[in-house]
């Protein structure tokens, strides 16, 4: 079975199939669980800092799902990597002294391609675009182990399953499958594995998910809030099946 395939199947067995099995104790009732979309595209760790407050705070979220970093390491929005570390850190604390749990999920791979038709590739010299989003996604985990915070690796999954190219079955936005040179935004089919990934950690670990804000840029906004195409959207489905 192709690899994305089996991982699918497998989330969504597991999401699907007897979930008593999976989550003892765990009722299941239509409507208890809030989410809430507050991506804005172009964001990075500057704007979220801005409007943490009118955007997340006020929905007195008890999880925070929270991704940031494309856009600080672009030419457009860049942030130097301490300064990025520095504002994610803020936004954590804040996040945490509203007693919100939070779950970090790291950056999505890219089609490199694509991307160098909307930034120079000169930018991300000497050390590339790949090494780049290493350095990002590191700093991600340690601040989430430095707080004792969650952690997902949607990064990860979308390098093993993602197919990220210029075929139609990837998972982020090309030619083939949006007639968008994108590269960097994930399909349909993307946000939905998002979703499934996420809703799996929220249920498996057991978190607070009454309140959910779901924070970040236009990979989080995706199509439309939380009825449109974006991971939010499908989560809230799936919350509140």
């Amino acid at each position: 079975m192709h690899r994305r395939n089996f991982l699918q199947a497998g989330l969504l067995t597991a999401t699907f199939s007897f979930p008593e099995k999976y989550f003892p104790g765990r009722i299941y009732r239509p409507g208890n669980t809030a989410v809430f979309n507050a991506g804005i595209g172009g964001n990075n760790t500057v704007d979220l800092l801005k409007r943490i407050d009118k955007d997340c705070l006020v929905h007195q979220p008890d999880l925070t799902v929270l991704m940031i970093g494309t856009n600080d390491m672009n030419s457009m929005k860049h942030i130097a990597l301490p300064e990025y570390e520095a504002n994610l850190r803020k936004i954590v604390a804040q996040l945490i002294a509203a007693k919100s749990r939070v779950l970090m999920m790291t950056i999505l791979p890219v089609h490199e391609p694509y991307l160098y038709t909307r930034h120079p590739r000169a930018f991300y010299e000497p050390e590339g675009h790949a090494k780049r989003k290493q350095q990002v996604n590191d700093v991600i985990r340690k601040i989430a182990a430095d707080n004792k915070q969650d952690l997902l690796d949607m990064g990860y999954i979308f390098q093993q399953v993602g197919d990220v190219g210029e075929e139609t079955d990837s998972l982020i936005q090309n030619v083939a499958n949006s007639q968008k040179q994108d590269g960097v935004h994930p399909t349909p089919a993307g946000y939905r594995t998002m979703a499934v990934a996420v809703y799996e950690y929220i249920t498996q670990r057991q978190l607070p998910h009454n309140r959910v804000v779901c924070f970040g840029d236009s990979i989080t906004f995706g199509d439309g809030g939380t009825n449109g195409k974006s991971y939010p959207a499908y989560l809230k489905k799936l919350l509140t099946a």
